[in-house]
């Protein structure tokens, strides 16, 4: 009988904290790794920008750079990490026939546009007149291809090779666990048998951070790790550019051709409730009751924005459990939207694979001292759906 479970078998991670999971691993399992900030681009807000990339390391073609803005060459670029890392970049027939599941945001506007448009609007009585010259005048067939969601599948395809079916989700955080939840059941289902599943977030644009303050989640003044932030100005929420990519396989494919595998992903679970009347802490828990958590000690990588509500309630939720140390990974990353969640699933991968927790990212946090056999995932949204997964040892 086929061995359906799927097993990770390929990661790849950027950051601010700097690319590639033997990086980030070093860096977050140092004690006292101190989070990289920007507090004066966006004032009043602050931001964990990208490092310095060469982005000819996974994009060979100047062209290809080129045409992309920036989210689509950070996704593009972490996908191919993630495909140098399992052994398939440059293998034509695994790239042929491997399916493919991205998480996406609506892409970068052209802000000088915007403006334009914005200030011609306030002397012009005409709207529909100057909307029209504005687009025949002012956009470029490139702007519009910047800021279709499935063109960053679509670059990867043509980039790395990847050219089996293909499906991109839209919706922030629920869309990294419906991209992981639906990668992970075409395995179990036989449908695939191997799958790149992953997103991007460049959160270094005027119009990325203003889709979070119109609602007021942004944090303002000092900034503080994610768990300290209630109660403080603003909405709690430190964006963070990065992306992260994983390979998921069968444990029949990836052991058919020898491929190391770091850790078994078991049930991925997700939920969308009513928020209010303390709803959410109450769903929080009811998937923790559904995640087969063994007993014991165990280690949870929290995807947790800081917004205020939705922070306070997985706290909750996960401290009513004392036998779970959480890691919150936006203190040291910032908040990376539709990665969010394969990032968080990546960081449990790297724990189970080398026997080791991570220390506490901040003051606060419960101490792990065991080895982990199991690492709970969680992403939950800042203002909507909620997902989890547990991350296991290969059995």
């Amino acid at each position: 009988m086929a061995n359906r479970d799927v097993v990770i078998t390929g990661i790849g991670l950027v950051s601010s904290l700097g690319e590639g999971g033997a990086a980030h691993w070093e860096k977050l399992t140092t004690a006292g790794t101190a989070p990289v900030i920007d507090a004066e681009r966006f004032q009043p807000y602050a931001i964990h920008p990208l490092p310095e990339i060469d982005w000819g390391l996974q994009i060979a073609k100047r062209g290809d750079q080129r045409q992309m803005e920036t989210w689509q060459r950070l996704g593009t670029y972490t996908a191919g990490m993630a495909l140098d890392d399992a052994g398939i970049k440059g293998n034509d027939e695994l790239s042929a026939t491997m399916d493919m599941v991205v998480a996406a945001g609506g892409g970068e506007r052209d802000e000088s546009v915007d403006a334009g448009v914005l200030a011609a609007s306030e002397n012009r009585t005409d709207l529909d007149v100057l909307i029209n010259e504005k687009l025949t005048t002012e956009l470029r067939p490139t702007l519009f291809l910047a800021q279709l969601s499935n063109l960053l599948a679509g670059n990867i395809s043509i980039v790395h090779k990847v050219t089996g079916s293909s499906r991109t989700f839209m919706g922030e955080e629920g869309a990294g666990v419906s991209a992981i939840e639906t990668a992970a059941a075409r395995i179990r289902s036989g449908q695939s048998t191997h799958v790149l599943v992953g997103g991007a977030f460049q959160t270094e644009h005027s119009d990325m951070l203003l889709g979070y303050e119109l609602a007021g989640y942004l944090h303002r003044g000092p900034w503080k790790p994610v768990w300290q932030r209630q109660g403080s100005e603003g909405g709690g929420v430190v964006t963070g550019s990065g992306g992260a990519f994983l390979v998921l396989e069968s444990r029949d494919h990836a052991e058919a051709r020898g491929q190391k595998i770091y850790a078994e992903l078991g049930p991925v679970l997700s939920g969308r409730t009513k928020r209010r009347n303390g709803g959410l802490e109450a769903a929080i828990g009811a998937l923790l009751a559904k995640a087969e958590i063994p007993e014991g000690e165990l280690l949870a990588i929290s995807g947790s924005s800081g917004a205020h509500a939705a922070t306070a309630a997985e706290k909750a939720a996960l401290d009513s459990n004392p036998a779970i140390a959480a890691r919150a990974l936006s203190s040291l990353t910032g908040h990376m939207k539709e990665a969010q969640f394969p990032f968080a699933v990546a960081l449990a991968a790297l724990a189970v694979e080398r026997g080791a927790g991570y220390p506490a990212f901040e003051a606060g946090e419960r101490e792990f001292a065991g080895k982990p056999r199991n690492v709970l995932a969680t992403a939950i949204g800042y203002h909507q759906f909620e997902g989890m997964a547990l991350v296991s040892a290969p059995r």
